[in-house]
């Protein structure tokens, strides 16, 4: 059985098992029981923040679902010249520190174009976030020929971003295809030649895989 933990920080979790785990034993060797107490609660935290829970995801091509966990900060319309160089809905997601970092594909297809971008760290629930921070880009042609953008964006904390796949690969609607650690910004460009019905609004928390954000008509 799988844990549920992501397989995209092994640095990160053995630097914090050797330094935390080992703080808390050095802690209760000494009697300090309190600094142990503190040292555990501290690696909890960190394997809750690389969780990553299987999910019973349902696949449905004429849905775009969610790439990441977190809240929706803005669904507005963009001038989109990286990848689509037309004009887009772009759905933007901010995902806290409690959130799951893991990102989910949001809709069958092939990975056509990759672009990673070194930036900024400002507040990833910023709009000067998306247009500056550290960033890397996905452009996917879906099964039925649409084309969106998904945007992976650093935060003011994250320092990362995971992205292990590679153009011309075929993901499936929910797959997982990276993260951005320690609190980030996810975003959804869908042209505006795409016909869709936007499902979510600003200030709705979002759920990888499972919130549906727009239904093509």
């Amino acid at each position: 059985m799988r844990l549920p933990i992501t397989n995209y920080a092994p640095r990160e979790l053995t630097f914090f098992t050797i330094i935390l785990l080992g703080g808390a034993l050095f802690a209760f060797s000494a009697g300090i029981s309190w600094a142990s107490i503190i040292f555990l609660s501290a690696f909890g935290f960190v394997l809750y923040f690389f969780r990553d829970p299987e999910r019973g995801i349902m696949k449905n091509e004429a849905r775009l679902l969610a790439p990441a966990d977190g809240t929706v900060v803005e669904v507005t319309s963009v001038d989109e010249d990286r990848y689509l160089k037309d004009k887009a809905t772009k759905v933007s997601i901010f995902m806290s520190i409690f959130d799951v970092h893991v990102n989910r594909i949001p809709c069958s297809g092939r990975v056509e174009f990759i672009d990673y971008q070194r930036g900024s760290f400002f507040d990833a629930r910023t709009k000067d976030a998306s247009l500056k921070n550290e960033n890397n880009s996905i452009g996917l042609v879906a099964d039925n020929g649409s084309r969106f953008l998904v945007k992976q964006i650093a935060g003011l904390v994250a320092r990362r971003i995971v992205c292990p796949i590679g153009v011309g690969e075929r993901l499936e609607q929910g797959q997982r295809f990276g993260m951005v650690k320690f609190g980030s910004r996810l975003e959804l460009f869908i042209p505006k030649n795409t016909p869709v019905r936007i499902m979510v609004k600003e200030g709705q928390k979002v759920v990888a895989g499972l919130t549906v954000l727009a239904e093509l008509i």
